[in-house]
């Protein structure tokens, strides 16, 4: 067993690409606002037009369900090795194991560099990778473009990736913990996609969507500590990226509620009533 983390610990922390890993506005891969501009607008404009227009024909159920059990075993694993590697990697960089690091970075103190930062690179690239999302639900078909593409679905895909950059350029103070948890709750989120798509749905999908509200909560609870930190002490790195952050989970929360509220407690209704 003892071997088995080592050897764990050695590929998600201790490699040398990993613990030299730095991140170089301008210099390192996707690090230019650029590369960042360049990467949404065309998500939204590829978007837009495919929703639009439908000028790709949508693909056959068999290469449809193919292709999406891929994408979903891909992202789940990936999700998995991201919130595994971030949490080793976290403890093992934190100074004299001082939990506070993982909630408040010191203020000036702390460059985007390091093993923790190498997983929030992966993290910023699986989010582009996460594009694909939209892309098999376009070419489901009219039918499941119209059921599943939402303004949720493209907010959250389009924004999510300015976020992870942001935690880099500005070496955001408790990206360790935003990492973990989201990476966690997308471990269980593709892990139910991909069973849907081998055609055994679970009977827990109301427990995806209810993790990643408590997701957000957490995030506001750990929030306040974070600010505690900065304000009685000598502050936290990145705090303007905290902003923009804080405020994007606001306006998930708001819409995964309303969204929780129209799926589930409308069902709930019209099944009472049917008794």
């Amino acid at each position: 067993m003892e071997a088995l983390f080592s050897a764990v610990h050695y590929w998600l922390v201790e490699h040398p690409a990993i613990t030299q890993y730095e991140w170089k506005q301008g210099h390192t891969l996707g690090s230019s606002p650029l590369f960042l501009a360049v990467t949404v607008t065309a998500y939204l404009a590829v978007t837009l037009s495919l929703h639009r227009f439908a000028f790709l024909p949508p693909l056959s159920a068999v290469a449809l369900r193919f292709i999406t059990a891929a994408h979903n075993l891909i992202l789940c694993l990936l999700s998995l090795v991201m919130a595994v590697g971030c949490s080793l990697a976290a403890f093992h960089q934190m100074p004299n194991r001082d939990w506070r690091w993982a909630v408040c970075f010191p203020a000036n103190h702390t460059p985007p560099r390091g093993p923790t930062f190498f997983w929030a690179h992966v993290f910023y690239f699986s989010k582009i990778l996460e594009f694909i999302d939209t892309l098999l639900i376009v070419l489901g078909g009219s039918s499941s473009r119209s059921r599943r593409l939402s303004f949720l679905h493209v907010y959250h895909h389009a924004v999510v990736v300015v976020m992870c950059y942001l935690w880099l350029s500005t070496a955001q103070t408790l990206l360790p913990v935003a990492l973990v948890t989201n990476a966690s709750v997308h471990v269980l989120m593709y892990g139910y996609y991909l069973l849907c798509t081998l055609g055994r749905r679970p009977r827990w999908k109301r427990l995806v969507t209810d993790c990643q509200i408590i997701q957000f909560v957490f995030s506001f609870m750990v929030s306040g500590l974070m600010l505690y930190y900065h304000f009685t002490g000598s502050g936290c790195s990145g705090i303007l990226g905290w902003c923009f952050n804080a405020v994007f989970n606001a306006s998930l929360l708001a819409l995964f509620l309303d969204f929780h509220s129209k799926n589930y407690h409308a069902k709930k209704k019209d099944h009472e009533k049917n008794k």
